[in-house]
């Protein structure tokens, strides 16, 4: 990522963020306490009014709303695992494309740069090209070529797990981060980060990253005379993640552009109208729409008039993107999301922005209820929430028993009183969702199995639909499985404070 400084120094700019505040939270005076904000002889509480989401490299803004998500065409697997169910999904931001090779080599490098004395965490980052390999096929040079060579840098990466996709995505979020402060003069560019003293966007907010300091803000607390940046102040982005499997059906389906006064005209198949795979434009009528096998033995076409023009995963901005301007939503590679699979989600996730996967956990903190200290990879360190800190919380003693990722009953609602630490320690230890005992019940379902979507070059049309779900354990890896990441999206829906 590039970065740019600012014409203005840390002081400049927050005078211009507090110039404009006397409309921020209603007003230059509290309506609660009559005190004037943004007053140092009134203690000095700032408030930063006005300041709308920056959005962050490569993201496009997704505009929420409501929609039936789930199964559009009959289910020829029978799995019945995609009920349709009508949900919300907040708006939010998702990657234009699927993240490149270019991209994950950058994120390499960092690694490698940094984390001299752990080559272990290069290791373990790196994606598995072993994938490409068939018993009964010659793709030895993909092995070699296709995360490496320059050809390939925009093609989308492959062989990533859940795991590492979603380590991509809190490094990308400290770059991110790091290069917003130093653009607005209060870090300078340290290319000299080693082990844990690098920048991490949670332990600069917690206080315990320094820094190549250029400028901190001035601060108009009486009590001292600069500060650091903090949440209030709006400058630094929420974290980019993987996105949830309701915000990515939702993405994909994109039907802002079928849509006229909270009409759908049609409830899309794909990620645009009709059944066809083909385009019906007149200037490109026939040309597939996406990279899957159109059939056995074809994929790609006859030489001298190719179909998608691509036996693999063709560079991530191919064909044409859909109406929120995302690119192979359907075909090229399947996408890893944030979900924990269960067949029956739909029947019990919410119905705003659903989800499945929640682990509840608090930051760790020492005797005098500071922070911890850092790991040793710089990162501030989590912790389960405790049953006595759930019923003081919230007087709920099923808040924190219940195991959120898992979908059978009798783990999901016992009581307290019937919760025996023995359970709670076999549950803890344990990633299988049934035992595995010869005369028990078993399943190749855990609470480490995740959901994938998209269809890919590798799959028939079917699977370009966005109702249609897979998974896959998070450790593992496929040569047709990819990623790219989202972010919330903060204040209004529409952006700069628009309604529609």
């Amino acid at each position: 990522m590039k970065v740019k400084f600012s014409a203005f120094l840390a002081i400049p700019a927050l005078a211009v963020l507090l110039a404009g505040c006397s409309k921020g939270g209603g007003g230059s005076v509290s309506s609660t306490t009559g005190w004037d904000y943004n007053d140092p002889e009134n203690g000095g509480f700032e408030v930063i009014g006005g300041s709308e989401q920056e959005t962050g490299p490569g993201l496009v803004l997704v505009e929420g709303g409501t929609f039936s998500m789930g199964r559009v065409e009959q289910d020829v697997t029978y799995d019945w695992n995609n009920a349709p169910r009508r949900v919300t999904v907040s708006s939010f931001y998702m990657d234009q494309s699927e993240v490149r090779n270019v991209d994950y080599r950058e994120y390499l490098h960092w690694i490698s740069r940094v984390f001299i004395d752990y080559p272990l965490v290069y290791k373990k980052a790196l994606p598995d090209t072993l994938v490409w390999r068939r018993p009964m096929a010659y793709n030895e040079p993909y092995v070699q070529y296709y995360f490496r060579h320059p050809s390939y840098n925009e093609y989308p990466v492959v062989g990533v797990s859940w795991v590492q996709a979603n380590d991509y995505c809190a490094w990308r979020t400290d770059r991110v981060n790091e290069g917003i402060l130093i653009r607005e003069g209060i870090l300078k560019p340290d290319p000299n980060q080693l082990e844990k003293e690098n920048f991490n966007t949670e332990a600069y907010l917690a206080g315990q990253y320094e820094g190549l300091v250029n400028q901190n803000l001035r601060s108009i607390d009486p009590n001292q005379e600069f500060r650091r940046v903090q949440l209030e102040d709006g400058m630094l982005l929420p974290k980019y993640r993987l996105p949830t499997e309701a915000e990515w059906e939702y993405a994909a389906l994109s039907l802002i552009g079928n849509t006229y006064e909270e009409r759908v005209y049609e409830r899309r198949i794909y990620p645009w109208d009709g059944h066809n795979v083909r385009n019906d434009e007149k200037s490109v009528r026939g040309e597939m729409r996406a990279n899957f096998i159109r059939g056995r033995g074809d994929m790609m076409g006859t030489a001298g008039n190719l179909n998608d023009n691509a036996s693999i995963p063709g560079p991530v901005e191919s064909f044409w993107p859909n109406d929120y301007g995302l690119y192979c939503m359907a075909g090229n590679v399947n996408e890893w999301v944030l979900d924990v699979y269960r067949p029956m989600s739909s029947m019990d996730v919410d119905e705003f922005n659903p989800f499945r996967g929640n682990v509840f956990q608090t930051l760790e903190t020492d005797e005098e209820g500071n922070v911890a200290e850092k790991d040793s990879l710089g990162r501030l360190r989590y912790r389960d929430v405790t049953e006595e800190e759930a019923i003081n919380r919230w007087n709920y003693k099923k808040a924190y028993y219940k195991n959120y990722k898992d979908g059978d009953y009798e783990s999901s609602v016992i009581d307290g009183d019937q919760w025996t630490a023995d359970a709670r320690a076999q549950e803890s230890s344990s990633n299988r969702m049934y035992s595995q005992t010869p005369t028990a019940e078993t399943s190749l379902i855990s609470d480490k199995t995740r959901v994938y979507k998209g269809g890919s070059w590798r799959d028939r049309a079917y699977w370009l639909s966005p109702g249609t779900r897979r998974y896959l354990d998070e450790d593992q890896s496929r040569d047709d499985l990819g990623f790219r990441c989202a972010m919330i999206r903060v204040g209004s829906p529409a952006g700069q404070g628009k309604r529609k």
